[in-house]
């Protein structure tokens, strides 16, 4: 039976993860994170098998665990937390859960959608503050849903964009037969939509895919919600474009260092909404995700 340490639980995890694991499961031992690069090794030592919520395995560090042979990633973007090639390259086996929020992840992409366009999150900062200032905002019915990755998440929120009455297009890296939506060229949907929503998984292929020439054929004031991952985005282009009002509104969940850097440019701007990657975080999706977590740990390497 593998040896399993989950090694970055939370509070919230654990309300959750309680009614999860069951006696009958494979035993799992809980440490609660964040975790220090450095700690790592130390707590890792005499398990082979970890379950990992937002801790950074880069290659010098999956190199000082020695016994680790199995690391189940709580998500699909894997890629942001663990170099996952110095993994393969060490005979350490990395899984990822699919598929088990795409309805709550939708929703909070959703939610961005509409605190973006009527910035909501600006004006709460500055009322809390005891300022006033009435923002104008987008009127979303008619407008135009771009949906960049058509996997479950995306198809949710192609679903949740016709509810309310917008114009859904999409474009997928591969072809889609059944899409819910008609699928454009991307310029075309960069170049037609007044609202882009990311739904892409990292990984090389990806990495800076929305770099600075497709951010610059966005229509001028458009707003980009990423619930994907930030390495999608070009950083630097993206927060000159925000600077300069090219882009309208970035409402983000994910971030490049989470927690956030303190020096991160997006905090310094007034049209962003931001959000600690929680989009999947409702116990009905985190219990999928825990049952199929502890399944994929019992099933060891």
């Amino acid at each position: 039976m593998p040896n399993t340490l989950f090694i970055d639980s939370t509070p919230d995890i654990d309300r959750v993860w309680k009614q999860v694991h069951g006696p009958a499961d494979v035993p799992v031992v809980i440490n609660r994170g964040p975790v220090a690069e450095a700690a790592i090794p130390a707590l890792v030592a005499g398990y082979d098998t970890v379950i990992n919520d937002a801790t950074y395995f880069t290659e010098a560090t999956l190199k000082l665990c020695p016994g680790l042979r199995h690391i189940v990633f709580l998500g699909t973007g894997a890629a942001s937390f663990v170099d996952l090639a110095a993994a393969e390259r060490l005979g350490i086996k990395v899984s990822t859960i699919g598929g088990y929020g795409d309805t709550t992840v939708a929703e909070h992409a959703m939610g961005l959608v509409f605190a973006a366009a009527r910035h909501i999150a600006t004006m709460h900062a500055l009322v809390r503050a005891g300022g006033w200032r009435p923002m104008q905002g987008m009127e979303l019915r008619g407008k135009t849903l771009g949906i960049v990755g058509l996997g479950g998440i995306g198809r949710e929120m192609a679903r949740l964009g016709q509810g309310i009455g917008l114009e859904v297009i999409a474009w997928n890296r591969s072809p889609r037969a059944d899409a819910p939506v008609p699928i454009v060229a991307l310029d075309e949907l960069l170049s037609r939509a007044h609202v882009v929503s990311l739904h892409l998984a990292l990984n090389d292929a990806t990495r800076g895919f929305l770099d600075r020439a497709k951010l610059e054929r966005m229509k001028p004031g458009a707003i980009l919600v990423n619930t994907a991952r930030a390495g999608v985005v070009e950083e630097a282009a993206l927060v000159e474009l925000l600077r300069a009002g090219r882009l309208g509104h970035y409402a983000t969940d994910v971030f490049a260092r989470e927690p956030v850097a303190p020096e991160d440019p997006l905090l310094a701007l007034e049209n962003v909404t931001l959000t600690a990657h929680a989009g999947y975080n409702t116990p009905e999706a985190a219990m999928t995700m825990y049952r199929r977590a502890i399944d994929l740990a019992a099933t060891g390497v």
